[in-house]
This record gives C-alpha cells, sequence and structure tokens, in this order.
C-alpha cells in the first residue's frame, strides 16, 4: 500500500496542472467575450446619459444659482435661502430628477466594466443632491418654527446636507473622465465603429466635466462648524 502513495501523489499532481491549464484556457478564450460584453455595457450607458443629459444639465444650473446662498453655511437670516426663488428651483428640480432604468439600483449589478463605475457614480450624484435639498428644507422649517434650542441644534447639522449637495456635484463631474478612460480601454473607435464614436463620448465626456458640474466655491463649512 505505502508503493502506492508516491503514484496517487504524482496523478494528483498531473490532475491539478491540467485543471489550471484548462481553466487558464477557459479564462483567456472568454476574455474577448467579456470585452464584448463592457463595450455593449458602454454604450447602453452611454445613451442613457444623452437621454438625461438635459435634465441633469437643469439641476446642476439651478444648484449653481442657489450654491452662493449656502456654500460657506446658512446665513444668520435663514429666509435669505429658505424664501429665495434659487433655493426653492433648485430644490425642485433635484427632486424631479429620474434616472433612465439603465442608471437605477435595480440595473446596477448587471452593467461590467467602466459602465457599472459610470452607473455608480450617476445614482451617488441624484441622490445626495436630492437628499441633499430635501434634509436643508427640513432643517430651514425647524430654524424658522422650532424652539431656540432645536433650531440651534438644526443649523448645527446644515453643513452635512451642504456638503451632500456639493459631493453629488463632484461625483456627476468624474463621469467625463470615466467614460473617456473606459472607451479607451476597450478599443476606442477601432472597435466600437459606429456604435458610439469618439465625437459622441467627447460630447459626453464635456458635458459631464468639472468644467460643466463642479460647485464653485468650494463648500467652505464642515459638519460641527
Amino acid at each position: 500500500m505505502r508503493a502506492l502513495r508516491p503514484i496517487a501523489a504524482g496523478a494528483l499532481v498531473c490532475l491539478l496542472v491540467l485543471v489550471v491549464a484548462a481553466c487558464g484556457a477557459k479564462s483567456k478564450s472568454t476574455a474577448p467575450a467579456a470585452r464584448k460584453l463592457q463595450r455593449e455595457d458602454l454604450i447602453a450607458v452611454s445613451r442613457a446619459l444623452k437621454d438625461v443629459q438635459a435634465p441633469i444639465a437643469r439641476e446642476v444650473a439651478a444648484t449653481k444659482a442657489a450654491w452662493p446662498l449656502i456654500a460657506n453655511g446658512l446665513p444668520a437670516e435663514i429666509t435669505t435661502v429658505s424664501r429665495s426663488a434659487q433655493a426653492r428651483a433648485a430644490a425642485a428640480s433635484a427632486a424631479r430628477l429620474r434616472l433612465p432604468a439603465l442608471l437605477g439600483e435595480t440595473h446596477a449589478r448587471t452593467l461590467t466594466g467602466p459602465a457599472s463605475q459610470i452607473s455608480g457614480l450617476v445614482r451617488s450624484y441624484a441622490l445626495l443632491s436630492a437628499r441633499g435639498w430635501k434634509l436643508l428644507d427640513a432643517i430651514f422649517a425647524q430654524i424658522e418654527s422650532a424652539s431656540p434650542a432645536n433650531a440651534h441644534f438644526a443649523r448645527k447639522n446644515a453643513p452635512l446636507y451642504i456638503e451632500s449637495i456639493y459631493d453629488a456635484h463632484f461625483a456627476l463631474a468624474q463621469i467625463g473622465k470615466k467614460l473617456l478612460a473606459g472607451y479607451g480601454k476597450l478599443g476606442g473607435t477601432s472597435d466600437f465603429g459606429t456604435a458610439l464614436t469618439q465625437a459622441e463620448v467627447n460630447a459626453l465626456a464635456t458635458a459631464y466635466s468639472e468644467a460643466s458640474d463642479r460647485l464653485h466655491p468650494h463648500v467652505g463649512v464642515r459638519l460641527g462648524s
């Protein structure tokens, strides 16, 4: 029985080598298919970005108009923000924003490669912006109607929601970079052909860029300040 052990061990090693080799061959053979799927996902996400470009641009414009009112924290007289047309328009625009189904949470797990990252950035933007404005609106109401102690507490929490709005638009501004990088990584014009051209990618990268979407000035208040 002892004489059989080295043979069995050797056979096991050979078997493992064959399995690893087979897995490696399978991985290599599926790589083109995986890249093809990633290209298809990036094409689909690019179309979704195009579809939602106009409402996102409206939300960005509205928030940019209101941003100077809150960038450095809430003013002593809260009504200069809470009753301003700019803040109301920004909050309403963020609340109305609806993402295409492909960019929603349900489809997040089905996307691959750069498309998955881009989808995540879009969702983060939409969620943070809408939630930030909604909670700021609740804070405005508390400050104007609550007891002095509760109003003080609400004011101290306001920076968290102001930062949320800033972070939302920072995430939005990164999409163009991710799209350009993903397009190049997956073969660019030679592999995408007319399904997604360099001109289309460049146009989307401009729309979803720091120049188009970042809020200025930089958020000047932090939680607890």
